[in-house]
C-alpha cells in the first residue's frame, strides 16, 4: 500500500500544499551498506580473507519541521525521540517500496532549534536521523 512519499512506521512523509498546508519530508537521504570479513591466520603466509556475510545497512537523513508548513516541531521531534528511547523498530518505505530486509531502529537523533518565539514556542527545527537495519 503506497502512503504519500513514504513512511517510517507511522511517521508519514507528506508534501501537501493544499489548505491546510502540511509538509513533513526528508533531505540529504544517504544509505550505506557494508560487508563483514574475517581473517584466518596461516603460518608463515599472509592471512586469508573469508567473507562472513552482509553487514547492517545504515540510513541517514534530515527532516525540517516548521509551523508555517503545518507541523508542530516540538511534538514531531518528541515522537521520534520516544520511539528511539523505547527501542521501537519500524518499517521504512519510500515510494511504496520497503527498504532493507526487515525493519529499522533509530540509532541517533540530533536536534537543531532554528526559530523560537518570545514565549519559548519552537517554530522551526531540523532533526538529523540515523537508522540501522534490524534483522
Amino acid at each position: 500500500m503506497k502512503i504519500g512519499l513514504g513512511a517510517l512506521g507511522d511517521v508519514v512523509f507528506i508534501s501537501s500544499f493544499k489548505t491546510p498546508i502540511k509538509v513533513r519530508t526528508f533531505q540529504d537521504f544517504q544509505r550505506d551498506s557494508t560487508a563483514r570479513w574475517g581473517s584466518n591466520d596461516i603460518h608463515l603466509q599472509k592471512p586469508r580473507s573469508q567473507y562472513l556475510g552482509p553487514g547492517l545497512d545504515t540510513i541517514t537523513f534530515t527532516i525540517t519541521f516548521d509551523v508555517n508548513l503545518g507541523m508542530n516541531p516540538r511534538k514531531e521531534m518528541e515522537k521520534l525521540l520516544d520511539y528511539q528511547r523505547d527501542g521501537k523498530v519500524m518499517l521504512l518505505q519510500i515510494g511504496g517500496k520497503a527498504l532493507g530486509q526487515g525493519k529499522w531502529k533509530i540509532m541517533d537523533l540530533g536536534q537543531a532549534w532554528e526559530r523560537v518565539d518570545r514565549e519559548g514556542n519552537l517554530l522551526k527545527a531540523t532533526m538529523s536521523v540515523t537508522l540501522e537495519e534490524y534483522v
